[in-house]
């Protein structure tokens, strides 16, 4: 181990190594980190990544940048976590070959030199083998022959082979590795990009007396495939409790006939492993599974960690929950809020242990089902260190499942879910609107670290969440929103109902009236006023834009009208550039003159582009400032790509 060799900073990390990264297979991943010693010597460095069940390590070459920072790209195609660290070391050869090629040049005697450099290759000729071994010697034979000639001998030691060889072979004496390791999460793409459906099974029929049942729900997936959704969340569809059920709009007087709330999970039916009797079997839930596969579609389930008061672990592990002084359990609570068809679990049971164990037991039950992606209900009101021990649980085994947390609260609460293991998160976009709160939003999301473990999910709407602007903004606000959430992000959602425009909240609230949380909702899904071409025109343009699958390569342009956002999105190699432009008034026609910095976009100094609207057909050929008007009774935004260079 080298007593001279220092390795530090090494970027990027989450809270310098405490938490893993996340990165998603087939996407290069620079590494950096500063490397320097003391002594004048000619280092070498290498990124060793190993699966983190795995012993034995790969290695990625580094190169040196500037000012001792050196540089390396991890490309791993394997969906599985992994631990990579940094070793550095001597390379004695180049350190001594570069100092035999001072001295030639200064035409100084190399007797020595030579005699320490022959030494040097002889010493890797035991551990060379096949097409390796021939070639050192070969050079060990042509040195032999060359003694007394030092500038013949000097020229063999300069042979680009020669250097490349004993970089491979000769040992790494001085070698220090950098610990602790990093642990690095590979995730597949739908991790990253997803366009995601929100459904109540219940809600899929044509009888508003009648749950709708998978077979219903099964008819509905040509549709949402051909809308270009690719992932299909499931509200709960496990038994309701009838105890305190909840009737329409959260009234705490439930009919014989209503529903209840999905969310109070729980009867003498079954628990958080069986199907709502009336939504259909296990059987036919395997069916759909299968069924939207064939659509090109995962299911995602809710996760919801609590109780009805009728949900067999009442019974079965009472010691599981909160009690009063009483003996009695308590439901959920958040003042002023009531929620007395839930019972809230107890992580701090002495029986702690069981109790987690079985919540990942339910997990892998629904796993063995088919179901990829979770959606977890509240999880900031559960332990982190549970999420973090279920999460590794679960993807030790299987390590494509997706983990999406509901978190509607306190910044840094959200990115510690995300830290201890959430594949990714619902976000503050919902409430984001103005021109500049939405910029700050994406940078913060984007480029300040947080794109290395915090994968943001806009959802444009939840059925807890209508937002004040699509209440008041007509359909032109419902185009408006989707075209942020779906090309901003590269996983987006909305809730059923969206595409029809659905705006009625519960007065002075963001709650939708009559909402399908509460009871049976039947649409009429080619209402007149849809959006549905629309949404289908978004996620083509998604799918056949690869600029779209990242977050961190959004660049904002200006414009002087504070109603337009005007961003771009690009690959690396420019072969795919979006210019969008946004208006962000549903009500009135909005116009400015657009500011390309055309070298960003890959146009000459005072070049001009041609680009399409990708919604409208309709080309145009651009320069460094544009003028444009949009109508939101219209199209309320430009999606232009860059077709040509002029």
């Amino acid at each position: 181990m080298s007593k001279r060799i220092f390795i530090e900073a090494i970027t990027p990390s989450v809270d310098g190594g405490r938490f893993p990264m996340k990165w998603v297979v087939g996407r290069p991943l620079l590494i950096e980190a500063d490397i320097f010693e003391g002594n004048g010597g000619t280092l070498r460095a290498v990124i060793k990544w190993r699966r983190k069940w795995d012993e034995s390590f790969e290695e990625t070459p580094m190169a040196h940048v500037e000012n001792d920072r050196w540089r390396g790209e991890m490309l791993i195609q394997d969906n599985n976590r992994f631990m990579f660290t940094i070793e550095a070391w001597t390379d004695r050869f180049a350190t001594w070959r570069e100092d035999l090629i001072k001295r030639l040049n200064l035409h100084l005697d190399l007797e020595s030199e030579l005699k320490e450099g022959f030494k040097l290759v002889q010493s890797v000729l035991s551990r060379a083998k096949g097409n390796d071994k021939k070639v050192v010697a070969d050079v060990v034979k042509r040195l032999e022959e060359k003694k007394g000639a030092a500038d013949k001998a000097a020229e063999i030691y300069q042979e680009k082979e020669l250097l490349d060889l004993m970089r491979r072979l000769q040992l790494r004496e001085d070698a220090v590795t950098y610990a602790p390791e990093f642990e690095l999460i590979v995730d597949r793409p739908a991790a990253v990009t997803g366009a995601w459906y929100e459904m109540f099974v219940h809600s899929q029929g044509t009888d508003p007396k009648k749950p709708g049942t998978f077979k219903d729900a099964k008819k509905r997936l040509p549709a949402l495939r051909d809308m270009g959704f690719t992932i299909l969340y499931l509200a709960p569809i496990h038994p309701i409790g009838v105890t305190a059920r909840k009737g329409p709009n959260n009234s705490l007087n439930a009919g014989p006939g209503d529903f209840g709330c999905p969310w109070a999970v729980g009867s003498k039916k079954g628990g958080h492993t069986a199907i709502h009797p009336d939504l259909g079997t296990l059987a036919d839930f395997k069916d759909f599974v299968q069924a939207a596969r064939a659509c090109g579609m995962e299911i995602a389930m809710d996760f919801a960690i609590q109780c009805s008061p009728d949900h067999p672990w009442v019974l079965a592990h009472p010691e599981w929950f909160y009690h009063r002084p009483d003996g009695s359990i308590k439901c959920a609570e958040n003042p002023p809020y009531l929620y007395q068809d839930i019972y809230p679990m107890n992580f701090d049971s002495k029986d702690w242990k069981a109790l987690w164990a079985a919540w990942r037991d339910i997990i892998i039950f629904w796993v063995d089902q088919g179901v990829t992606l979770f959606r977890v209900d509240n999880p900031h009101t559960k332990p982190f260190v549970f999420w973090e021990w279920l999460i590794r649980e679960v993807q030790a085994d299987y390590p494509d499942v997706i983990f999406l947390a509901e978190a509607f609260t306190r910044p840094k609460v959200m990115k510690a879910l995300s830290k201890v293991g959430f594949t990714q998160s619902y976000t503050y976009f919902i409430w984001r609107g103005g021109k500049f709160e939405l910029m700050d939003y994406i940078r913060e999301l984007a480029f300040s670290g947080m794109e290395y473990y915090f994968r943001p999910n806009f959802f444009t709407t939840t059925p807890d969440i209508l937002p004040k602007g699509l209440q008041t903004g007509g359909r032109p606000a419902f185009k408006i929103r989707l075209i942020l959430a779906a090309l901003l992000s590269p996983s987006y959602g909305i809730t059923s109902g969206y595409e029809l425009c659905e705006n009625e909240a519960v007065p002075g609230s963001e709650e939708y009236l009559d909402s399908e949380k509460y009871q049976i909702k039947v649409r009429d899904w080619k209402k007149p006023g849809n959006i549905i071409d629309f949404i289908t025109t978004i996620n083509t343009i998604r799918r056949e834009n690869a600029a779209l699958d990242e977050l961190s390569n959004v660049q904002f342009f200006s414009i002087e009208n504070n109603q337009i956002l005007l961003f771009c999105k690009k690959t690396k190699d420019l072969s795919n550039v979006l210019i969008i432009a946004v208006n962000l008034d549903p009500h009135n026609a909005q116009s400015g003159t657009v500011v390309i910095p055309l070298h960003e976009v890959g146009v000459r100094p005072g070049g001009s582009f041609d680009v399409k609207d990708l919604v409208t057909g309709a080309t145009f050929t651009w320069g460094e400032k544009n003028f444009i008007q949009l109508n939101p009774q219209g199209e309320p935004a430009h999606i232009l790509r860059i077709e040509r260079r002029n």
